[in-house]
């Protein structure tokens, strides 16, 4: 799915798409107390990937890469305040004013609501990848169970996330 022209936006509302540890709604309380549900999504053309690592989680982190045929599973969220989305940018290394050296680029991309084809325009944040990440921690892929279960995304996608667990 292409990449859209949008620049993301600085205001609120904002629409994001969560598809790694965001995904657990304790966590999300906790980080953007703002942020409501809007809908389980999924991005076309995408895998799920870990291929950055988190000094504060000393674990890898979650990504989506480009592959034809996959699909990332995740949810949608509307931040309605301005400071959450400054502490969901500083929580993922996005620094809006920087060109370099950045975790995570947040860009604007083309989600399906619900699994209905339903299409919406969703801030992503995309890692910037390294070199042999370690890989994701189980109490890492906790919080994307967690949240997998919580919002009821697809039996198949959650079993595929136990067993990422089941392999750390």
């Amino acid at each position: 799915m292409p990449v859209l022209p949008a620049q993301p936006s600085f205001t609120a509302p904002l629409l994001y798409f969560a598809y790694g540890s965001n995904m657990d709604p304790i966590q999300m309380r906790r980080r953007c107390p703002s942020a409501r549900f809007v809908a389980i999504a999924s991005l076309a053309e995408h895998k799920l990937a870990f291929s950055r690592r988190s000094m504060r989680r000393r674990s890898g982190v979650a990504d989506v890469v480009p592959v034809p045929g996959a699909e990332v599973w995740g949810i949608v969220y509307r931040l309605l305040s301005v400071r959450d989305i400054q502490v969901l940018d500083a929580a993922e290394g996005f620094r809006p004013a920087r060109k370099r050296a950045q975790g995570y680029i947040r860009e604007v991309r083309l989600v399906s609501l619900g699994g209905a084809g339903t299409p919406a325009s969703v801030n992503i944040y995309i890692a910037q990848r390294q070199k042999s990440p370690p890989p994701p921690t189980a109490a890492y892929i906790a919080h994307m169970t967690r949240g997998a279960e919580h919002w009821g995304l697809p039996a198949g996608y959650h079993g595929m996330l136990v067993g990422i667990a089941r392999e750390g």
